[in-house]
């Protein structure tokens, strides 16, 4: 006799960067394995590997992942998350009144929403012909996001994330610029326009959320900002 099959419920989200509804299904045990195992090794591509790969399952083929804004795809492993093992995570927290006491706060996944920043601008101006068009960072570049914000690290963020560069009506686009040209390039700009790009990614759309706690010790009240997929699972 066969063995019962099991349904799985399918739920509805929309996408940050487009408004587009997605259907989805809570992880299973098989890709709870895969999570579990890239976690424990560490490595940062096996763990690229187990978001592309629950992700695209999950949403039945309709996201790539590699082709997708990565607040699309955070915000999408946090919905996933919260069907698939509980909405509900506790953080550990610190004061910032005193920068030495921590607070432990449940969270609802659920109230995590992704957050535009009313400065946000893609184009940079660069003069009065030249612009920098900007795409937003994917999940192959999510190791570059969780490093350690060197200057190599900041620089190969910028030259990943450069689309176009428009001089006048002629449009290069980035996989027709060798990294030696556009290395050139981005050493020539003016301070002010580099500060405009590292604006870029300041100010991106990123999961963002506000925790108000008290602080026993000093009785004050603190709000405290957690940012990115990471900072939801320390």
């Amino acid at each position: 006799m066969a063995l019962p099959k099991l349904t799985t419920p399918t739920y509805e989200l929309e996408l940050p960067s487009t408004a587009e509804p997605v259907k989805y299904r809570p992880w299973q045990v098989r890709e709870q394995k895969i999570l579990m195992i890239a976690q424990e090794s560490e490595d940062d591509k096996q763990i690229e590997n187990a978001f592309a790969s629950i992700i695209r399952s999950c949403t039945f083929d309709k996201i790539d992942p590699y082709n997708s804004p990565l607040f699309d795809i955070e915000y999408i492993f946090l919905q996933l998350r919260g069907r698939s093992v509980g909405g509900k995570v506790k953080l550990d927290l610190l004061c910032e009144d005193d920068g030495v006491t921590r607070v432990e706060k449940e969270i609802n996944l659920e109230n995590v929403e992704v957050q535009v920043d009313s400065d946000h601008e893609s184009i940079i101006k660069i003069t009065k012909d030249i612009e920098v068009h900007m795409r937003y960072p994917q999940l192959a570049d999510m190791s570059l996001i969780s490093d350690d914000g060197g200057v190599n690290s900041i620089f190969e963020m910028i030259k990943r994330c450069i689309l176009e560069i428009h001089d006048g009506e002629i449009v290069h686009n980035r996989v027709d610029i060798s990294n030696k040209e556009l290395d050139a390039f981005i050493d020539s700009m003016g301070q002010e326009h580099f500060e405009k790009i590292r604006n870029f990614f300041e100010t991106m759309p990123k999961i963002r959320h506000e925790i108000k706690v008290t602080n026993p010790n000093t009785k004050k009240r603190n709000t405290i900002v957690v940012e990115g997929l990471q900072n939801f699972f320390v």
